[in-house]
Protein backbone atom coordinates (compact mmCIF):
# COMPACT_ATOMS: atom_id res chain seq x y z
CA UNK A 1 0.00 0.00 0.00
CA UNK A 2 1.48 3.37 -1.04
CA UNK A 3 0.73 6.84 0.27
CA UNK A 4 -0.94 9.52 -1.89
CA UNK A 5 1.46 12.03 -3.50
CA UNK A 6 0.51 14.85 -1.11
CA UNK A 7 0.94 12.54 1.89
CA UNK A 8 4.35 11.42 0.67
CA UNK A 9 5.30 15.06 0.21
CA UNK A 10 4.34 15.86 3.80
CA UNK A 11 6.27 12.85 5.09
CA UNK A 12 9.34 13.73 3.03
CA UNK A 13 9.13 17.35 4.13
CA UNK A 14 8.85 16.31 7.79
CA UNK A 15 11.84 13.97 7.51
CA UNK A 16 13.83 16.68 5.76
CA UNK A 17 12.96 19.12 8.55
CA UNK A 18 14.06 16.64 11.21
CA UNK A 19 17.26 16.00 9.32
CA UNK A 20 17.96 19.71 8.98
CA UNK A 21 17.46 20.24 12.72
CA UNK A 22 19.91 17.44 13.52
CA UNK A 23 22.31 18.83 10.96
CA UNK A 24 22.19 22.29 12.51
CA UNK A 25 22.56 20.92 16.02
CA UNK A 26 24.90 18.08 15.22
CA UNK A 27 27.40 19.15 17.87
CA UNK A 28 25.00 18.89 20.80
CA UNK A 29 23.51 15.69 19.37
CA UNK A 30 27.00 14.17 19.04
CA UNK A 31 27.87 15.21 22.59
CA UNK A 32 24.73 13.58 23.97
CA UNK A 33 25.40 10.45 21.94
CA UNK A 34 28.97 10.23 23.26
CA UNK A 35 27.71 10.89 26.79
CA UNK A 36 25.17 8.06 26.48
CA UNK A 37 27.75 5.59 25.19
CA UNK A 38 30.24 6.76 27.81
CA UNK A 39 27.65 6.38 30.55
CA UNK A 40 26.85 2.86 29.39
CA UNK A 41 30.56 1.98 29.32
CA UNK A 42 31.04 3.46 32.80
CA UNK A 43 28.07 1.54 34.17
CA UNK A 44 29.45 -1.61 32.53
CA UNK A 45 32.81 -1.06 34.19
CA UNK A 46 31.45 -0.19 37.64
CA UNK A 47 28.78 -2.91 37.83
CA UNK A 48 30.06 -5.99 39.71
CA UNK A 49 30.26 -9.19 37.69
CA UNK A 50 27.74 -11.92 38.43
CA UNK A 51 28.10 -15.52 37.31
CA UNK A 52 25.08 -17.79 36.83
CA UNK A 53 25.22 -21.60 36.90
CA UNK A 54 22.29 -23.91 36.13
CA UNK A 55 21.43 -27.42 37.28
CA UNK A 56 18.61 -29.34 35.57
CA UNK A 57 16.45 -31.72 37.58
CA UNK A 58 14.07 -34.28 36.09
CA UNK A 59 11.07 -34.56 38.41
CA UNK A 60 9.54 -38.06 38.72
CA UNK A 61 6.35 -39.24 40.47
CA UNK A 62 7.20 -40.42 43.98
CA UNK A 63 4.24 -42.78 44.36
CA UNK A 64 2.79 -40.74 47.20
CA UNK A 65 -0.18 -38.41 46.93
CA UNK A 66 0.79 -35.39 44.81
CA UNK A 67 -0.79 -32.34 43.18
CA UNK A 68 -1.43 -33.30 39.59
CA UNK A 69 -1.66 -30.93 36.68
CA UNK A 70 -4.28 -30.73 33.96
CA UNK A 71 -2.29 -31.15 30.72
CA UNK A 72 -2.37 -28.04 28.49
CA UNK A 73 -0.42 -26.47 25.64
CA UNK A 74 2.34 -25.25 27.96
CA UNK A 75 2.63 -28.24 30.31
CA UNK A 76 1.75 -31.71 29.16
CA UNK A 77 3.20 -33.54 32.15
CA UNK A 78 0.81 -34.80 34.83
CA UNK A 79 2.95 -33.32 37.60
CA UNK A 80 2.22 -29.72 38.56
CA UNK A 81 5.70 -28.31 37.94
CA UNK A 82 4.62 -24.74 38.60
CA UNK A 83 4.01 -25.76 42.19
CA UNK A 84 7.27 -27.72 42.26
CA UNK A 85 9.19 -24.65 41.04
CA UNK A 86 7.84 -22.66 43.98
CA UNK A 87 8.79 -25.46 46.36
CA UNK A 88 12.31 -25.54 44.88
CA UNK A 89 12.98 -21.98 46.10
CA UNK A 90 10.91 -22.19 49.29
CA UNK A 91 12.24 -21.46 52.76
CA UNK A 92 12.42 -25.19 53.60
CA UNK A 93 14.57 -26.02 50.57
CA UNK A 94 16.68 -22.89 51.15
CA UNK A 95 17.39 -24.03 54.69
CA UNK A 96 18.55 -27.45 53.43
CA UNK A 97 20.68 -25.76 50.74
CA UNK A 98 22.21 -23.47 53.39
CA UNK A 99 23.17 -26.57 55.40
CA UNK A 100 24.89 -28.04 52.34
CA UNK A 101 26.69 -24.77 51.57
CA UNK A 102 27.33 -24.08 55.28
CA UNK A 103 25.78 -20.65 54.88
CA UNK A 104 24.24 -18.84 57.87
CA UNK A 105 21.77 -16.86 55.71
CA UNK A 106 19.14 -19.04 53.97
CA UNK A 107 17.00 -16.02 53.09
CA UNK A 108 19.97 -14.37 51.41
CA UNK A 109 20.42 -17.46 49.24
CA UNK A 110 16.80 -17.26 48.02
CA UNK A 111 17.52 -13.87 46.43
CA UNK A 112 20.06 -15.46 44.10
CA UNK A 113 18.10 -18.49 42.88
CA UNK A 114 15.72 -18.64 39.91
CA UNK A 115 13.70 -21.73 38.92
CA UNK A 116 12.32 -22.08 35.38
CA UNK A 117 10.13 -24.77 33.81
CA UNK A 118 10.84 -25.44 30.11
CA UNK A 119 7.55 -25.89 28.20
CA UNK A 120 6.27 -29.43 27.61
CA UNK A 121 8.80 -31.02 29.96
CA UNK A 122 9.16 -32.46 33.46
CA UNK A 123 12.41 -30.52 34.00
CA UNK A 124 13.26 -27.84 36.54
CA UNK A 125 16.12 -25.50 35.61
CA UNK A 126 17.59 -24.23 38.86
CA UNK A 127 19.89 -21.22 38.35
CA UNK A 128 22.05 -19.61 41.02
CA UNK A 129 23.97 -16.32 40.74
CA UNK A 130 27.13 -15.41 42.63
CA UNK A 131 30.19 -13.21 42.25
CA UNK A 132 32.40 -16.29 41.78
CA UNK A 133 31.82 -19.01 39.15
CA UNK A 134 32.59 -21.84 41.58
CA UNK A 135 30.19 -20.42 44.16
CA UNK A 136 27.49 -20.13 41.49
CA UNK A 137 27.92 -23.79 40.50
CA UNK A 138 27.96 -24.91 44.15
CA UNK A 139 24.78 -22.95 44.87
CA UNK A 140 22.86 -24.37 41.92
CA UNK A 141 23.95 -27.92 42.76
CA UNK A 142 23.09 -27.45 46.44
CA UNK A 143 19.58 -26.26 45.60
CA UNK A 144 19.05 -29.20 43.23
CA UNK A 145 20.11 -31.70 45.90
CA UNK A 146 18.14 -29.90 48.61
CA UNK A 147 15.00 -29.94 46.47
CA UNK A 148 15.30 -33.66 45.72
CA UNK A 149 16.02 -34.41 49.38
CA UNK A 150 13.01 -32.39 50.51
CA UNK A 151 10.80 -34.05 47.88
CA UNK A 152 11.94 -37.53 48.97
CA UNK A 153 11.39 -36.75 52.66
CA UNK A 154 7.94 -35.30 51.95
CA UNK A 155 6.99 -38.44 50.01
CA UNK A 156 8.28 -40.72 52.77
CA UNK A 157 6.37 -38.73 55.40
CA UNK A 158 3.20 -38.96 53.30
CA UNK A 159 3.60 -42.72 52.85
CA UNK A 160 4.35 -43.16 56.56
CA UNK A 161 1.20 -41.25 57.50
CA UNK A 162 -0.88 -43.42 55.15
CA UNK A 163 0.65 -46.58 56.64
CA UNK A 164 -0.31 -45.44 60.14
CA UNK A 165 -3.89 -44.76 59.09
CA UNK A 166 -4.21 -48.10 57.31
CA UNK A 167 -2.65 -49.96 60.26
CA UNK A 168 -5.05 -48.34 62.72
CA UNK A 169 -8.02 -49.14 60.51
CA UNK A 170 -6.77 -52.68 60.03
CA UNK A 171 -6.63 -53.24 63.79
CA UNK A 172 -10.20 -52.00 64.22
CA UNK A 173 -11.49 -54.21 61.40
CA UNK A 174 -9.51 -57.22 62.71
CA UNK A 175 -11.04 -56.80 66.16
CA UNK A 176 -14.51 -56.61 64.61
CA UNK A 177 -13.72 -59.71 62.57
CA UNK A 178 -12.63 -61.64 65.68
CA UNK A 179 -15.77 -60.55 67.47
CA UNK A 180 -17.92 -61.60 64.51
CA UNK A 181 -16.17 -64.98 64.35
CA UNK A 182 -16.83 -65.64 68.04
CA UNK A 183 -20.50 -64.64 67.63
CA UNK A 184 -20.86 -66.99 64.66
CA UNK A 185 -19.31 -69.87 66.58
CA UNK A 186 -21.62 -69.28 69.54
CA UNK A 187 -24.69 -69.19 67.30
CA UNK A 188 -23.61 -72.41 65.60
CA UNK A 189 -23.23 -74.18 68.96
CA UNK A 190 -26.65 -73.07 70.12
CA UNK A 191 -28.21 -74.21 66.86
CA UNK A 192 -26.72 -77.70 67.25
CA UNK A 193 -27.84 -78.06 70.89
CA UNK A 194 -31.45 -76.93 70.42
CA UNK A 195 -34.10 -77.03 67.82
CA UNK A 196 -33.43 -74.46 65.12
CA UNK A 197 -35.93 -71.66 64.68
CA UNK A 198 -36.36 -69.20 61.83
CA UNK A 199 -35.01 -66.32 63.93
CA UNK A 200 -31.89 -68.25 64.89
CA UNK A 201 -31.29 -69.19 61.29
CA UNK A 202 -31.56 -65.53 60.20
CA UNK A 203 -29.15 -64.45 62.94
CA UNK A 204 -26.64 -67.08 61.87
CA UNK A 205 -26.84 -65.93 58.24
CA UNK A 206 -26.33 -62.28 59.30
CA UNK A 207 -23.29 -63.13 61.39
CA UNK A 208 -21.80 -65.15 58.56
CA UNK A 209 -22.35 -62.30 56.05
CA UNK A 210 -20.80 -59.73 58.41
CA UNK A 211 -17.80 -61.97 59.01
CA UNK A 212 -17.29 -62.37 55.25
CA UNK A 213 -17.49 -58.57 54.72
CA UNK A 214 -14.98 -57.91 57.50
CA UNK A 215 -12.69 -60.57 56.09
CA UNK A 216 -12.74 -58.81 52.70
CA UNK A 217 -11.95 -55.47 54.38
CA UNK A 218 -9.02 -57.03 56.20
CA UNK A 219 -7.75 -58.47 52.94
CA UNK A 220 -8.08 -55.13 51.12
CA UNK A 221 -6.39 -53.18 53.91
CA UNK A 222 -3.60 -55.73 54.09
CA UNK A 223 -3.00 -55.44 50.34
CA UNK A 224 -2.93 -51.64 50.53
CA UNK A 225 -0.56 -51.75 53.48
CA UNK A 226 1.81 -54.13 51.73
CA UNK A 227 1.65 -52.05 48.52
CA UNK A 228 2.61 -48.87 50.38
CA UNK A 229 5.45 -50.59 52.18
CA UNK A 230 6.94 -51.75 48.89
CA UNK A 231 6.84 -48.33 47.18
CA UNK A 232 10.30 -47.16 46.13
CA UNK A 233 10.40 -43.35 46.53
CA UNK A 234 11.94 -41.75 43.40
CA UNK A 235 11.77 -37.95 43.72
CA UNK A 236 13.79 -37.33 40.57
CA UNK A 237 17.37 -37.02 39.42
CA UNK A 238 19.88 -34.35 38.46
CA UNK A 239 20.30 -34.83 34.72
CA UNK A 240 22.64 -31.81 34.19
CA UNK A 241 24.91 -31.01 37.14
CA UNK A 242 25.87 -27.37 37.59
CA UNK A 243 29.21 -26.34 36.07
CA UNK A 244 31.22 -23.16 36.79
CA UNK A 245 30.40 -20.70 33.97
CA UNK A 246 33.25 -19.37 31.84
CA UNK A 247 31.81 -15.85 31.36
CA UNK A 248 29.78 -13.62 33.66
CA UNK A 249 26.08 -13.42 32.89
CA UNK A 250 25.85 -9.86 34.23
CA UNK A 251 26.62 -7.16 33.27
CA UNK A 252 26.00 -7.73 29.57
CA UNK A 253 28.13 -5.48 27.31
CA UNK A 254 25.57 -5.42 24.45
CA UNK A 255 22.79 -4.53 26.89
CA UNK A 256 24.68 -1.76 28.68
CA UNK A 257 26.31 -0.25 25.58
CA UNK A 258 23.12 -0.62 23.53
CA UNK A 259 21.07 1.03 26.28
CA UNK A 260 23.60 3.84 26.54
CA UNK A 261 23.54 4.32 22.77
CA UNK A 262 19.74 4.34 22.70
CA UNK A 263 19.49 6.81 25.59
CA UNK A 264 22.20 8.95 23.99
CA UNK A 265 20.28 9.08 20.73
CA UNK A 266 17.06 10.02 22.54
CA UNK A 267 18.81 12.66 24.61
CA UNK A 268 20.66 13.99 21.56
CA UNK A 269 17.50 14.29 19.47
CA UNK A 270 15.59 15.89 22.34
CA UNK A 271 18.41 18.32 23.17
CA UNK A 272 18.85 19.20 19.48
CA UNK A 273 15.17 20.01 19.04
CA UNK A 274 14.97 21.92 22.34
CA UNK A 275 18.07 23.91 21.50
CA UNK A 276 16.78 24.59 18.00
CA UNK A 277 13.45 25.73 19.40
CA UNK A 278 15.00 28.00 22.05
CA UNK A 279 17.88 29.37 19.96
CA UNK A 280 16.71 32.39 17.96
CA UNK A 281 20.09 33.31 16.51
CA UNK A 282 20.20 33.51 12.73
CA UNK A 283 23.20 31.46 11.70
CA UNK A 284 22.49 30.53 8.07
CA UNK A 285 20.59 31.97 5.14
CA UNK A 286 17.92 29.31 5.62
CA UNK A 287 17.32 30.57 9.17
CA UNK A 288 16.24 33.97 7.83
CA UNK A 289 13.13 32.57 6.18
CA UNK A 290 12.64 29.75 8.70
CA UNK A 291 12.90 31.80 11.89
CA UNK A 292 12.09 35.34 10.78
CA UNK A 293 9.48 34.75 8.09
CA UNK A 294 11.18 37.30 5.86
CA UNK A 295 12.08 36.45 2.24
CA UNK A 296 15.78 36.28 1.43
CA UNK A 297 16.58 38.63 -1.47
CA UNK A 298 20.33 38.22 -1.60
CA UNK A 299 23.33 36.66 0.12
CA UNK A 300 26.42 38.82 0.12
CA UNK A 301 29.89 37.30 -0.04
CA UNK A 302 32.60 38.38 2.36
CA UNK A 303 33.95 40.84 -0.26
CA UNK A 304 31.13 41.89 -2.62
CA UNK A 305 31.78 43.20 -6.14
CA UNK A 306 29.75 45.10 -8.73
CA UNK A 307 28.10 41.95 -10.10
CA UNK A 308 26.63 41.09 -6.69
CA UNK A 309 25.19 44.58 -6.29
CA UNK A 310 23.67 44.43 -9.76
CA UNK A 311 21.88 41.16 -8.93
CA UNK A 312 20.63 42.59 -5.65
CA UNK A 313 19.39 45.72 -7.40
CA UNK A 314 17.48 43.62 -9.93
CA UNK A 315 15.77 41.69 -7.12
CA UNK A 316 14.85 44.94 -5.35
CA UNK A 317 13.49 46.54 -8.51
CA UNK A 318 11.32 43.49 -9.18
CA UNK A 319 9.93 43.56 -5.63
CA UNK A 320 9.21 47.31 -5.68
CA UNK A 321 7.48 47.48 -9.05
CA UNK A 322 6.98 50.72 -10.97
CA UNK A 323 6.86 54.28 -9.68
CA UNK A 324 9.29 56.31 -7.60
CA UNK A 325 10.20 54.81 -4.23
CA UNK A 326 12.24 55.68 -1.22
CA UNK A 327 14.06 52.53 -0.05
CA UNK A 328 15.51 52.27 3.44
CA UNK A 329 18.62 50.10 3.87
CA UNK A 330 18.86 49.21 7.57
CA UNK A 331 21.21 46.94 9.44
CA UNK A 332 19.87 44.49 12.04
CA UNK A 333 22.14 42.91 14.64
CA UNK A 334 25.94 43.02 14.83
CA UNK A 335 25.95 46.11 17.05
CA UNK A 336 29.12 47.19 18.69
CA UNK A 337 31.48 48.16 15.85
CA UNK A 338 33.71 45.44 14.42
CA UNK A 339 32.16 42.09 13.58
CA UNK A 340 33.59 38.58 14.04
CA UNK A 341 36.57 37.17 12.13
CA UNK A 342 37.98 40.63 11.42
CA UNK A 343 34.86 41.77 9.52
CA UNK A 344 32.62 44.82 9.98
CA UNK A 345 29.25 45.02 11.71
CA UNK A 346 26.08 45.43 9.68
CA UNK A 347 25.64 48.94 11.05
CA UNK A 348 28.98 50.17 9.68
CA UNK A 349 28.36 48.43 6.35
CA UNK A 350 25.01 50.19 5.69
CA UNK A 351 26.30 53.45 4.18
CA UNK A 352 28.77 52.01 1.62
CA UNK A 353 26.23 49.35 0.59
CA UNK A 354 23.50 51.98 0.25
CA UNK A 355 25.72 54.05 -2.05
CA UNK A 356 26.57 51.03 -4.18
CA UNK A 357 22.95 49.78 -4.31
CA UNK A 358 21.72 53.26 -5.24
CA UNK A 359 24.18 53.41 -8.14
CA UNK A 360 23.05 49.97 -9.34
CA UNK A 361 19.34 50.88 -9.08
CA UNK A 362 19.74 54.17 -11.01
CA UNK A 363 19.53 52.32 -14.34
CA UNK A 364 16.61 50.05 -13.31
CA UNK A 365 13.97 52.06 -11.42
CA UNK A 366 13.38 55.48 -9.89
CA UNK A 367 14.46 54.46 -6.39
CA UNK A 368 16.23 56.56 -3.80
CA UNK A 369 18.21 54.58 -1.24
CA UNK A 370 18.32 56.10 2.25
CA UNK A 371 19.87 54.94 5.54
CA UNK A 372 17.65 56.65 8.11
CA UNK A 373 14.00 56.28 9.06
CA UNK A 374 13.65 60.05 9.25
CA UNK A 375 13.62 60.14 5.44
CA UNK A 376 10.10 58.58 5.53
CA UNK A 377 10.79 55.51 3.34
CA UNK A 378 7.94 53.51 1.82
CA UNK A 379 9.97 50.29 1.55
CA UNK A 380 12.82 48.75 3.49
CA UNK A 381 15.58 46.21 3.01
CA UNK A 382 17.15 44.63 6.09
CA UNK A 383 20.81 43.69 6.38
CA UNK A 384 20.95 40.63 8.67
CA UNK A 385 24.35 39.76 10.14
CA UNK A 386 24.66 35.96 10.21
CA UNK A 387 25.70 34.62 13.58
CA UNK A 388 25.15 38.02 15.24
CA UNK A 389 21.42 38.60 14.78
CA UNK A 390 18.41 37.02 16.46
CA UNK A 391 14.98 36.45 14.98
CA UNK A 392 13.56 38.61 17.76
CA UNK A 393 15.59 41.57 16.52
CA UNK A 394 14.43 41.02 12.94
CA UNK A 395 10.78 40.69 14.01
CA UNK A 396 11.07 43.90 16.06
CA UNK A 397 12.51 45.81 13.11
CA UNK A 398 9.74 44.55 10.82
CA UNK A 399 7.03 45.67 13.29
CA UNK A 400 8.54 49.13 13.76
CA UNK A 401 8.85 49.68 10.01
CA UNK A 402 5.29 48.49 9.47
CA UNK A 403 4.03 51.05 12.00
CA UNK A 404 5.89 53.76 10.03
CA UNK A 405 4.28 52.63 6.78
CA UNK A 406 7.38 51.02 5.27
CA UNK A 407 6.97 47.65 3.57
CA UNK A 408 9.83 45.23 4.22
CA UNK A 409 10.85 43.73 0.89
CA UNK A 410 13.11 41.11 2.41
CA UNK A 411 16.50 40.54 3.96
CA UNK A 412 20.08 40.47 2.75
CA UNK A 413 22.39 38.02 4.50
CA UNK A 414 25.71 39.49 5.62
CA UNK A 415 28.25 36.75 6.44
CA UNK A 416 30.83 36.88 9.24
CA UNK A 417 34.03 38.53 8.09
CA UNK A 418 32.16 40.85 5.75
CA UNK A 419 34.22 43.82 4.46
CA UNK A 420 32.25 46.70 2.96
CA UNK A 421 33.72 48.43 -0.11
CA UNK A 422 35.13 51.93 -0.02
CA UNK A 423 32.88 54.15 -2.17
CA UNK A 424 35.70 56.50 -3.20
CA UNK A 425 37.76 53.70 -4.77
CA UNK A 426 35.24 51.01 -5.62
CA UNK A 427 33.32 51.01 -8.84
CA UNK A 428 29.64 50.16 -8.43
CA UNK A 429 27.25 49.44 -11.20
CA UNK A 430 27.65 50.28 -14.84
Amino acid sequence: MSLPPHSRHRVDHGLAEYGSVLGRRRLIAALCLLAGVGGGAAALTLTPERYTATAQVQVLPTGAQEQFNVPNARQREVLNLDTESQIARSAVVSARAAEILKSPDPEGLREHVVVDVPPNSAILSISFSASDPRAAAAGAQAYAEAYLGNRARAAEDSIGAQLKLIAARLRVVQDDLNEATESAQTAATQTTATQTTAAQTATAHTATARRAMLARQVSDLTLRYDALRTIAVTPGTVISPARPPERPAHPSPPLFLGSGLFLGILAGVGAAFCRDRLDTRVRTCGDIERLCGVPLLAELPARPDAKVLDEMAAAVATSLGGGPHRLLLEGVGGHGGRGGHGGESTQTAVRPLAKGLGSALAHLAPVTVVTGRSAHPDAALLLVGLGRTTSTEVAGAVRQLARQGARVLGAVAVPPGFVAPVPETAEWGA
